[in-house]
């Protein structure tokens, strides 16, 4: 410690006196090696003429080359040669200094000299770098690094970071049985079983792939082997192509599928609705879900007096809690921990708080796992519903606005059905609202989501694929969840009672070509009958139970104009309250039965079929 406070305290000039002096104080050292292998220029005032002369000889060298200036970390084969010149000058001048002073000394001594000098002086530099390095990172907590490829770019790489304090290269890893076992740049060549070894036993922070040449395919199903492990694995271009501007495969989508879709700027034309939630105390359920946890983004720039977050997830809710306390914006942010299925809990939190408007989300959303547990789905999606509905009703909350789905039009899965029963209710309940103005906002799938197709295809593309399609013609509507949000918030803004509200989300997008799209933003190729050589598979499973192959977003062909040209206003017919009731008690009966067959015979009856075009049906 107190070794590295005095090497730090030094300035560029008093290490570089250092250098010099220890140039200098080589000379005498490397005299006496020289004469023990050239023989003895005289007596000792000879040898010590001689040492004075060849130290000033020395001096003027040094400083001429430039050694003390060349920093210790960076002293290597240029920093030798320069040594060499030094060393064979000083020599040379030590020959012509004796010519001149008429007392010649036999040239073998000065070239046993240059000889043991240069030795001399690369030794010191060398000794001194390794020390000074050694102190320099003691008690350091350096990136332990595995660099995967042991060729050119893999030795470039491990050269450059070399003198890196705060990483430590550890060992090289190739899959070339020529190279495994060999010490390369100072490093043992392990081959991937022995890295994998070692990384159960030793802590490594990071693998760099070092391998342009190789196919990014075949990166990816390294970097999939390393997975489980939880370490970073980064991959690294050529230098020649870093220059070139080539860049580096980040082994992940590089755009944004937003652009790729023509949907990146879709949320700016929506306009902002802060007038109509300012000031107010506003719940949001499924708080900790995409679309939730997008709403309250967006209602915290509206500057309402409260925001409620409901959500039956505890990390959901800790979440979006966490991030929207860390906003400056002085909202009073209030987490609730529950169910919407919870009538006591909701009548509880819209009595404290007396909340002014709900914007419902939660929901389970993902059609497989519904279809696979239509009790628990069917129970939060249209139970739920009805309690936030009619907690909202008796509590004279203004505004509600349930956030539904382009599944609920025609609905082929239990999902969709849920959502579709969900805004009968709603409807319903607004039939007869003295004070609450109900509205339902219907949209298609949103880029991102958690159980959106998005996230699922970047995961197969950093395993390497395969891409899993359901079928060859599926396709979806898609939207940000800016719009998403936005679009529920303006919904609200223009409810007058029981209104639903679709989005003009354009054409529909073709699965298939998200997919191409999504493998080639990634730098990779699609491997198919035209190019089997490609690297990411597009694989057809078959669609799954409740899984349409198009989706809708109208009932009806009648749309009214809103005041936003992408909003419109659907006149669907509705159920009278009699057929409303008859259709949740059947459905409570069959929830409390656990009758799944009763469930689904119950949805077949009172939603609408599915359209011809769906290719599955609700199984009664």
């Amino acid at each position: 410690m107190v070794l590295y406070k005095v090497v730090t305290s030094l300035s560029r000039v008093q290490k570089q006196l250092v250098f010099l002096l220890l140039d200098v104080t080589m000379v005498p050292l490397a005299l006496v090696l020289a004469i023990g292998l050239g023989g003895s220029p005289g007596s000792f005032e000879d040898l010590a003429w001689l040492s004075v002369m060849l130290s000033g000889i020395a001096a003027c060298a040094s400083m001429a080359t430039g050694l003390p200036r060349i920093k210790l970390n960076a002293y290597e084969s240029r920093g030798i040669f320069r040594t060499a010149v030094f060393a064979t000058a000083t020599g040379l001048g030590g020959v012509l200094v004796s010519r001149v002073s008429g007392d010649p000394v036999a040239p073998r001594v000065f070239v046993a000299f240059v000889m043991a000098y240069l030795i001399l002086a690369v030794s010191w530099r060398m000794i001194l770098r390794h020390v000074l390095i050694a102190i320099y990172r003691k008690g350091q907590d350096r990136l332990r690094v595995i660099v995967y490829g042991a060729g050119r770019t893999g030795q470039q790489l491990a050269a450059a970071l070399h003198t890196d304090d705060p990483i430590d290269i550890v060992t090289f890893v190739d899959d070339n049985p020529a190279l495994q076992g060999l010490v390369v740049a100072g490093l043992k060549v392990l081959t991937p079983d022995e890295m994998m070894f070692l990384l159960s036993r030793q802590r490594i922070d990071r693998v760099v792939l070092a391998m342009p040449s190789t196919s990014a395919s075949a990166q990816l199903r390294i970097a999939a082997r390393l997975r489980p492990t939880g370490i970073e694995v980064h991959s690294l271009p050529s230098f020649t192509d870093l220059i070139s501007g080539g860049g580096a495969n980040l082994l992940e989508v590089a755009q944004p599928v937003e652009a790729l879709l023509g949907r990146a700027h879709l949320g700016a034309e929506l306009p902002h609705t802060s007038e109509s939630y300012a000031g107010q105390t506003i719940l949001v359920t499924g708080a900790g879900g995409s679309i939730g946890g997008e709403l309250c983004r967006q209602l915290l720039t509206c500057a309402p007096r409260r925001l409620i977050l409901l959500d039956h997830c505890e990390l959901a809710l800790y979440t979006i809690h966490r991030e929207l306390q860390a906003d400056p914006r002085n909202v009073d942010i209030v987490p609730v921990l529950g169910s919407v299925t919870d009538e006591r809990l909701v009548a509880h939190v819209l009595r404290t708080h007396d909340a002014q408007v709900i914007l419902h989300a939660a929901a389970y959303k993902h059609v497989p796992l519904v279809e696979e547990n239509e009790i628990a789905g069917l129970s939060n999606n249209v139970f739920g519903t009805r309690v936030m509905a009619n907690a909202a009703l008796r509590a004279g909350v203004g505004r509600f606005i349930l956030v539904s789905s382009d599944k609920a039009v025609r609905p082929c899965n239990v999902m969709g059905a849920s959502k579709r029963l969900a805004e009968m209710v709603v409807q319903d309940l607004s039939t007869r609202a003295a004070h609450t103005r109900f509205a339902m906002v219907r949209f298609g799938n949103v880029l991102g989501s958690s159980g959106s197709v998005i996230p699922l295809f970047r995961e197969q593309i950093a395993k390497g694929g395969p891409i899993t399609l359901t079928h060859e013609q599926v396709s979806r509507y898609f939207m940000t969840k800016c719009e998403a949000a936005r679009l529920v918030l303006l919904a609200g803004s223009y409810a007058r009672g029981g209104d639903l509200f679709v989005l003009d989300m354009g054409t529909p997008v073709p699965i298939r070509t998200l997919a191409r799209q999504m493998i080639e933003g990634a730098g990779l190729s699609v491997r198919d009958a035209d190019r089997p050589d490609g690297d990411i598979e597009i694989r057809i499973t078959g669609l799954r139970p409740g899984e349409k192959l198009h989706e809708e977003l109208l009932i009806s062909a009648d749309m009214l104009p809103t005041p936003h040209p992408k909003i419109l206003r659907v006149q669907e017919n509705v159920l009278s309250e009699i057929q409303v009731a008859n259709a949740l008690r059947t459905l409570q009966d069959a929830i409390d039965a656990h009758d799944a067959a009763a469930a689904r015979k119950a949805l077949a009856r009172w939603v609408e079929k599915p359209a011809a075009a769906a290719q599955v049906a609700i199984r009664a």
